[in-house]
């Protein structure tokens, strides 16, 4: 009864922060406080419940020292013109019988460099919904607001950059590239019916237009061309060449740090200023709303939120909360079975934290045991996490993960039957699995061949 009650009280706490616009850690921290209160009464003691969180959190620090560079990152490419280019250029073919197709492709293309959803939301996503008429049904506007988001999350997912591909890999102790790899393969198909479904909307749907200043601004503002786009082609060329992602973010930054001085005439004292507080315009500028962002305070944020998580799913394991539900996991035996059980726990996780990270903390703890029961890689249920929990959450309307970008694009949870990408991806999955081939069969043989030693790492870890 008490732990019922826990539960439902941290759910109102978690959904009314979301609903609110509350820095969701507030919420986070009241709910650890009323499970704190209960394992107490069942006789656990403080400082061993602080043991539990803390060995709990040591999951999140190699993530991030590389979020923090993330948000030095984006800061300087927006100082160095190339987010500012990549907008510049997608708004070029824009029309209203291709507008949904744009929407959603540039919004790919920019998280895939980015890597946060967020970011790309508030950014081309902004931009992209200013050019988009007021209806009186609102149609359009979600229809956009849908292609946007499933779009942020296509890098969200398989970006390099990406905060949850960092997670999952650390949790499940993966080679990053290899994960990416392996989530490319499974979302082609998903990805082409999402682009043959937005391009029938795109056809028999045109959304109206607005009159628009925005490109002009934009070259107005920034010095714009294929030189603004060198930090993206640096970030791309490493990435591809394996090379360790802080590496290559940081080779990255150099790179946008040089162009934002000597390209775009910024002092490198702004430029300094940018990648610890965030990029921004001046005041009068018509832009100031709509490019602006980053910095490395901004991730400290992020940062806390996953140390939190991580010590609150630490308690979580090591008092065995969740053990009746992980008795009822002992029934999972294939892995169409496995990647079913890990959409159901994805999606209540998500529902109930109210955080992507949180959600995908919960799932990897819960199935964790039930992979390495079945014999399955650490690979299978990194890729199968990627396919279900991280775009699941964003189809979660008081999820954070959806609800962020809802709120800056100025639409409600009418996006989400939109969003195709975001369910079709879990959807062809399953409906895959079942069939006669597996994809986590498969992914049971890493591609990079790792050793026994890392799957004997991996039963350790858990």
């Amino acid at each position: 009864m008490d732990i019922g009650l826990a539960f439902g009280l941290s759910f109102m706490a978690l959904l009314v922060g979301a609903v609110q616009g509350i820095f969701i850690a507030y919420p986070l921290l009241l709910a650890m406080a009323l499970f704190v209160g209960v394992l107490r009464r069942r006789g656990f003691a403080l400082r061993a419940l602080a043991t539990m969180g803390w060995r709990g959190s040591q999951k999140a620090l190699p993530v991030i020292g590389v979020l923090l560079i993330i948000g030095a990152v984006t800061a300087s490419w927006m100082a160095a013109g190339t987010v500012p280019t990549l907008v510049y250029y997608g708004l070029q073919v824009v029309t209203p019988h291709s507008f949904v197709l744009v929407a959603f492709g540039l919004s790919s293309a920019v998280s895939l460099l980015l890597g946060t959803s967020f970011g790309t939301v508030g950014t081309v996503g902004v931009a992209l919904m200013i050019m988009v008429a007021e209806g009186d049904s609102g149609f359009a506007r979600h229809l956009v607001a849908g292609a946007i988001i499933a779009g942020a999350y296509v890098g969200d997912r398989a970006s390099p950059m990406s905060s949850s591909a960092l997670l999952i890999a650390a949790i499940t102790r993966t080679d990053l590239y290899d994960n990416i790899r392996r989530m490319w393969r499974t979302s082609l198909l998903p990805l082409g019916l999402a682009i043959a479904i937005y391009a029938g909307f795109a056809g028999f749907a045109p959304v109206p237009l607005v009159e628009s200043s925005l490109v002009a601004d934009l070259a107005a503002e920034f010095r714009l061309g294929p030189v603004a786009l060198l930090p993206a082609a640096v970030m791309v060329v490493l990435s591809l060449r394996r090379v360790p992602v802080q590496r290559a973010m940081a080779a990255s930054t150099a790179t946008a740090i040089a162009l934002a001085t000597a390209y775009q005439h910024y002092s490198i004292w702004q430029v300094l200023q940018y990648l610890l507080t965030g990029f921004h315009l001046e005041a009068d500028s018509p832009l100031n709303a709509i490019v602006l962002g980053g910095g490395v305070a901004a991730m400290l944020q992020v940062s806390l939120l996953v140390v939190i998580s991580t010590a609150f799913v630490g308690i979580f394991a090591e008092t065995r909360l969740l053990h009746r539900l992980e008795r009822s996991l002992e029934n999972v035996k294939t892995p169409s079975d496995r990647l079913f059980a890990t959409t159901l726990v994805g999606t209540l996780s998500a529902a109930f934290g109210c955080t992507q990270t949180i959600a995908i903390l919960l799932t990897q703890q819960l199935l964790g045991p039930t992979y390495q029961r079945t014999h399955a890689s650490p690979p299978a249920l990194a890729l199968d996490l990627e396919n279900t929990v991280v775009v699941i959450s964003p189809l979660i309307p008081w999820n954070i993960a959806g609800l962020v970008p809802a709120t800056i694009l100025g639409v409600n949870a009418g996006f989400i039957p939109f969003a195709c990408y975001l369910y079709l991806l879990p959807l062809v999955s399953l409906v895959w699995l079942r069939g006669r081939s597996s994809p986590s069969k498969i992914l049971d043989l890493p591609l990079s061949k790792q050793p026994v030693a890392e799957l004997d790492r991996f039963k350790g870890d858990l």
